[in-house]
Order: C-alpha cells, then structure tokens, then sequence
C-alpha cells in the first residue's frame, strides 16, 4: 500500500500541466491517503513569486477525502546550502524538498562542493527531503550525504522521474542504485516521489519500486508504505 505522494507540481512551477484539482483527483484516483503541493520556490525561472507559498493555508487540509499537504520544493543557491524561501515563510509550510536544480547552482562545481551543498541544506531544519540527489551532473560523495541525512532525520528522495529515459537528469538509476546500498547500510529510510509535473504520474512510483528491489533496499525503510515512518519523519498521523 503507498499513501504517499509529496514531491509533485502543478501549473504555478511554470513547466508543469495540471491544476491543483486535476493532481489532487489523480491522487484520489491511484489510491493515495496524503498529496502533498511541492511547487518549484521562486528561483527557479518561470515559478511563482512567494506569496504563492505564504498563501498556500487557503487551501482546506482534506479535499476530495485526501489530505493535503502545503510544501514547496526549494532549490539549494551555493556551497552553503541556501534556499529561496526565507524562515518566515517556511514557517508556514508542511514540509520542503531541497533539491539542486542547474538554473539555480550550475553543474560546474566539485564533487565536494555539491556534497557540502546538499550536507548544509539538510541541515536546515526546515528541510525534511533530499530531492533526486542522483544526478551525474552533479557528482557527490554519496555515503557522506546518507550520512548528513541520517543526522539530521531527513528524507532521502527515490525520485521516479530521475530514472525516466526521457528525463534530463543524467545517470539516475545507476546513482540512486548506489545510495541505497548506503541506506541499506546505514538504516537510512527513503521516500519515493513521483515528481510528477502532469497529473497522470502522481502516486506512480515502478521505477523507484525496481530500483529498490535491485538494491535489496527492505520495505521497512521505504517511507511510503510505513505508517510508523510517515509519523516519525514528517509528523502525520492520519492514516
């Protein structure tokens, strides 16, 4: 059973396709419990502005008989682990995703560089996943970023789209392979995420179930389908 979907956009992310609505009746429709919004913060070219996500409380917490989550997927600035939403208005969210993303830090950094920018943004406290960190574009030390996610109770995200053919993301099955051998190491827990950006791929997730599979990752540490683990790492309890 996944109960799960949290890292998904709708049309405010600026190259996504479907409104709030349509992904919440997709949710409902593929069996889902829990949707959560993760919209592209403002860095990213062609996002929405801040007050979206300091105004995203309008929206009811159970729609259509799933409940709602309020998030935003923030993209990681420099070296240091700076995000484009400020203290204030993560406040005011659920949860965010931190993620690189090359039109906000360029994939001409050091293997050391983009795992010091990944290890200082779990850091933040606001931050509860790690989004796609499996990307050939941005090389890291993968047991250290485990590790940092393992201290700091962050999530580390199976991303479903990274592993699509199709996706502009380099060598994510083979990275994300690797991880989990870490997280299978180190008792780390992972969450799968669609990363939808059109409505039909919301709560889909048979790359990240293959993927796992490949590396004898235990179910027990796939957050998705563990009521125990959505209540630990991101204080739900309304399953």
């Amino acid at each position: 059973m996944i109960y799960l979907d949290l890292h998904t956009h709708t049309i405010v992310s600026g190259h996504a396709y479907s409104t709030l609505n349509e992904n919440i009746a997709a949710a409902k429709q593929h069996g889902l419990k829990i949707y959560g919004i993760s919209d592209h913060a403002p860095k990213m070219p062609g996002s929405t502005h801040l007050f979206y996500f300091r105004n995203l409380h309008v929206v009811p917490d159970l729609v259509q008989g799933i409940r709602v989550l309020k998030g935003a997927e923030l993209n990681i600035m420099d070296v240091e682990g700076h995000v484009d939403l400020d203290e204030s208005t993560l406040k005011m969210l659920d949860y965010a995703i931190a993620s690189l993303h090359v039109p906000c830090f360029g994939p001409h950094h050091t293997e050391a560089e983009n795992t010091q920018a990944m290890i200082n943004a779990v850091h933040n406290p606001f931050v509860k996943i790690l989004g796609h960190p499996d990307d050939s574009r941005y090389p890291i030390d993968q047991e250290a970023v485990v590790l940092a996610c393992k201290e700091t109770h962050t999530l580390i995200e199976v991303n479903n789209s990274s592993m699509n053919p199709k996706s502009s993301r380099v060598g994510g099955r083979e990275n994300m392979l690797g991880m989990l051998q870490y997280c299978r190491q180190h008792n780390v827990p992972v969450l799968f995420g669609s990363d939808a950006h059109y409505c039909d791929a919301i709560g889909q997730f048979q790359r990240c179930e293959e993927v796992c599979a490949a590396a004898q990752l235990p179910a027990s540490l796939i957050v998705n389908s563990n009521p125990e683990l959505i209540r630990e790492y991101l204080g739900l309890d309304v399953l």
